[in-house]
């Protein structure tokens, strides 16, 4: 590939993405039109752009990675997205008539209205939204150091940058246009690089006889291991249901039946589509034994597509790349003008200033994740890590406060830091996480334990979840009485 026609190419490309999400947004003025395209966004923009965020890091850089080392454990990422989604729009699409603008609102009503935990969650998904963003920074750095052939780190610097205008311009709805437009190509690409990939080593029959036995198992359990194997799906399912960006979308969404309809269609089709990556994943293993880093294997697929069918494959990854991490960079900016600059001030900002303020926060929100992405080079390892650190107590959290009223403030903090510490003292074991894949079903468990036990022993919520959500509502509205 000649390097200057990909950049130049990727350059004309994102400048026409940027002016359509310009086009689209151009007569925004509040912060919930920057944050939540004005809670007015239909199925078809629902459904486009949670698309475009699940078939971006994970699946082009990640999945196909661990389909080239691991066989059919490749589907592993799609099986456990699909999961999360289709549980999303079962369980917590109703959560989008409560009018909430951020998790930790959400999470809030749940527990009595508590201002500390309502700060707590604040800040672990603000973390979330950082990691996930420096996530796809992560990726669109090594998409861009391959398809450009510039240092890894430069490459991770540009991508920032990138994200600064991708999301300043237009914010969430224009965020939502690209990623429609994105993943209709992206998806498309994925198609005709699994059969291209196949055809240029020969076939199927010759990617089955140079690829290990074990790898050909169900799920690549006979190569990875049961438990890895059940962990990875269980943290992808996870980084979905827990994940403060899908959270956006349903509070975003025009009608409860939009959101519901987006996701369930988006999970069936990613769970049709788990099976492209590991296939990609295989092909380039037998195409490139020897990667250096697996984390390029999606990248070197490209080589079996003609010149110009490869570019438009790597620029439309590369662009849907960006367009995931934007929907992060969304929900980051949300919770710092939503929580964390009530937190500090006591009251939310002036509507005029919103979108200056929005803009900012971003510069910042990216900045953090840019520091979060010069860490590693390992996008598996990477997301697997943060999930189980930081989200499993959100996971469990969610789920009782959805349908346990009994539910309370210290059940949750309890949740919250039983979830973070197991995590953290089995990353901190390697023979742990060998055997165990990664934390996430010990800290699922321990955590559900603690926020029970902790739950039953402490007083009930003095407020009901009425007047919880009427205290957060006013608030919101800069109607709230102190008290």
């Amino acid at each position: 590939m000649e390097h200057n026609n990909f950049l130049m190419w990727f350059l004309l490309y994102a400048f026409v993405m940027m002016f359509i999400g310009w086009y689209v947004t151009r007569h925004q003025k509040t912060g919930e039109d920057f944050i939540l395209g004005g809670r007015k966004l239909p199925m078809l923009l629902t459904l486009g752009s949670t698309v475009g965020t699940m078939v971006g890091t994970g699946s082009s850089i990640g999945a196909v990675s661990f389909g080239y080392s691991n066989g059919w454990a490749g589907m592993l990422y799609g099986i456990g997205g699909a999961t999360g989604i289709l549980l999303t729009a079962w369980l917590f699409a109703p959560v989008r008539n409560y009018r909430f603008m951020t998790m930790s609102e959400e999470i809030c009503y749940y527990t009595g209205g508590s201002r500390l935990v309502k700060n707590l969650v604040a800040i672990l998904i603000f973390l979330a939204s950082i990691g996930w963003l420096g996530a796809h920074i992560l990726g669109g750095g090594l998409y861009l150091a391959w398809a450009a052939d510039i240092d890894i780190t430069v490459a991770k610097i540009i991508i920032a940058v990138g994200f600064v205008f991708y999301v300043g311009i237009g914010g969430y709805k224009a965020v939502s246009w690209i990623d429609t437009l994105q993943s209709i190509v992206l998806f498309l690409g994925f198609i005709i690089l699994a059969v291209a990939s196949v055809s240029y080593v020969g076939g199927w029959d010759v990617v089955v006889q140079n690829t290990d036995p074990k790898a050909f198992t169900l799920f690549g359990i006979g190569k990875l291991g049961m438990l890895p194997a059940i962990s990875l799906a269980i943290v992808i399912g996870i980084g979905v249901l827990a994940t403060p960006s899908y959270r956006q979308r349903i509070y975003s969404a025009a009608s409860t039946k939009a959101i519901r309809q987006s996701f369930i269609i988006t999970g069936v089709l990613y769970m049709g589509f788990s099976f492209l990556p590991a296939i990609i994943g295989m092909a380039t293993h037998v195409m490139e034994p020897n990667l250096e880093n697996s984390s390029f294997a999606f990248l070197y697929a490209t080589n079996a597509l003609p010149h110009v069918l490869a570019m438009v494959v790597l620029i439309a990854g590369m662009s849907a790349n960006m367009s995931s991490g934007s929907s992060d960079a969304i929900a980051g900016v949300s919770i710092i003008l939503r929580d964390i600059y009530t937190m500090v001030t006591g009251k939310m900002p002036p509507p005029e200033k919103a979108i200056n303020l929005s803009r900012i926060f971003l510069l910042g929100v990216i900045l953090l994740a840019l520091v979060f992405a010069l860490t590693s080079n390992d996008i598996i390892g990477y997301i697997t890590k943060m999930i189980s650190m930081i989200m499993s107590g959100l996971c469990v959290t969610v789920l009782l406060g959805k349908f346990w009223h009994r539910f309370n403030w210290q059940g949750c903090i309890a949740a919250l830091v039983a979830g973070s510490s197991t995590s953290l003292t089995i990353i901190l074991t390697p023979e742990w996480s060998a055997k165990l894949g990664n934390p996430v079903i010990p800290a699922l468990l321990i955590s559900l334990v603690c926020a029970v036990v902790v739950t039953l022993v402490t007083p009930k919520n003095k407020l009901s979840r009425e007047e919880v959500l009427e205290n957060i509502t006013h608030e919101r509205e800069n109607t709230a009485k102190s008290k």
